[in-house]
């Protein structure tokens, strides 16, 4: 089992809120619960002597509620935690910006999508500069600073040159059980992660998803958020959700994106591009974090690492929403990237995560459980490279395996591990 977290983690985030806060008047932070957001708020608070306003507290929030300007014209930046739980603070925030536009005004953060919200759609409309915060990445945990994704796109034949991994089977399986939640990581057992995520799950559903909705149907979003869990790295199929949970197709499909609304799953959209249409338009759903997915799959690193057919399937799903997790978190860092999302064939083939530059050009990957690439693994980045030319820089296939390598004209092989190596 991993070892357990120990001390503040230096999160890559706080350097970008700082310098976003040069040109916004508004930042705000957003992702689940427990994510570490107000870490981040405090640290920036600390370092310009300003106060947090924090709404997760019953009375600041009432006492916000009944008069939101006189908590808003404080000096800035005026940090503002939880802002969901009082969406009318945004119109005080806005009648303020009226007044003084000038950036790094107001930093928030958020644990439900602001698009979800009912008052929050209009008010901010172009003064408001969104960042996401995901769970730790496996970099920000061991102290390294990752550029897997910068040096594919920078250069790719050097991005290849690397010391074999020594990573093994077991400790891939452990880490992605664990997955990125700082108290996940800060606790020593199974059991006693397992207890956390068990309340976090529970928690998320009860409060943070009807807060957003009065929904008829909740004793149905357990079962659920199970099935979506044993979806994590397909393509969404909504009716198979929603079976045995006694929702139509149409409530079904509103309570995911509940569910999206606080980031318990994301939609992975179909990846297309002038070069090339795509070929399917229906999503991925992925689980945002495997320590979660894991959870509500009850796969423990025991049944992970039987090598019963089950298991490796399993595994392979959990693996794929872990190292797409890690490399969409790569991306959130950057300015530079317009686009992510999978692609699919009509023949079935599947390439899991392309990434395009602003530019145009793209990255792709294809993540396998297994520690060797036999060569018909390449067929579908073969096809996604012959199908948009110049425009593709590399296709990668990740994998349990030691060595890093070139196969062919710009498709290569790497250890999952190299996406955090240093």
């Amino acid at each position: 089992m991993s070892t357990p977290l120990r001390g503040l983690v230096e999160r890559r985030l706080l350097p970008i809120i700082e310098s976003r806060m040069a040109e916004e008047p508004v930042i705000l932070v957003q992702g689940p619960r427990s994510v570490g957001k107000s870490t981040l708020l405090r640290g920036l608070a600390s370092t310009t002597g300003t106060e947090i306003i924090d709404l997760d507290d019953i009375a600041v929030r009432d006492a916000v509620a009944r008069d939101p300007g006189t908590f808003v014209a404080g000096p800035s930046p005026v940090c503002i935690d939880e802002y969901q739980h009082v969406p009318l603070v945004l119109d005080a925030i806005k009648a303020e910006l009226n007044r003084d536009g000038r950036p790094g005004r107001f930093v928030l953060t958020g644990s439900a999508r602001h698009e979800a919200l009912p008052r929050a759609a209009q008010a901010l409309t172009g003064r408001l500069h969104r960042l996401p915060v995901y769970p730790l990445s496996q970099g920000e945990v061991a102290g390294v600073r990752e550029h897997l994704l910068e040096d594919l796109f920078t250069n790719p034949v050097d991005a290849v040159s690397a010391p074999p991994s020594t990573t093994t089977r077991e400790q891939y399986i452990d880490r992605v059980v664990a997955g990125g939640f700082p108290p996940v990581l800060g606790r020593a057992t199974v059991a006693s992660r397992g207890r956390w995520l068990d309340d976090y799950i529970r928690l998320s559903l009860e409060r943070d998803v009807q807060e957003l909705s009065n929904i008829r149907q909740a004793a149905a979003l357990p079962a659920l958020l199970g099935r979506l869990a044993g979806q994590t790295a397909q393509v969404l199929n909504i009716t198979s959700a929603a079976t045995g949970t006694r929702l139509d197709h149409k409530t079904a499909d509103s309570y995911i994106r509940l569910l999206e609304a606080v980031f318990l799953l994301y939609r992975l959209p179909a990846w297309s591009t002038t070069l090339i249409a795509r070929s399917t338009a229906s999503p991925k759903i992925h689980v945002l974090d495997s320590g979660v997915t894991a959870r509500l799959l009850r796969l423990t690193p025991q049944k992970l690492a039987a090598r019963s057919p089950a298991a490796l399937t399993e595994f392979g799903h959990l693996l794929e929403t872990f190292a797409v997790g890690e490399l969409l978190k790569q991306a959130s860092w950057v300015d530079w990237v317009s686009g992510t999302g999978h692609w699919r064939t009509r023949d079935g083939d599947e390439v899991d995560l392309v990434v395009e530059r602003d530019d145009g050009m793209l990255v792709a990957f294809e993540v396998k459980a297994a520690g060797r690439v036999p060569g018909s693994d390449f067929t579908p980045l073969r096809k996604l490279r012959d199908a948009t030319g110049d425009a593709f820089l590399a296709g990668v296939i990740l994998y349990l395996g030691a060595r890093s390598y070139s196969f062919e004209d710009r498709l290569h092989v790497m250890p999952v591990d190299r996406i955090w190596a240093g």
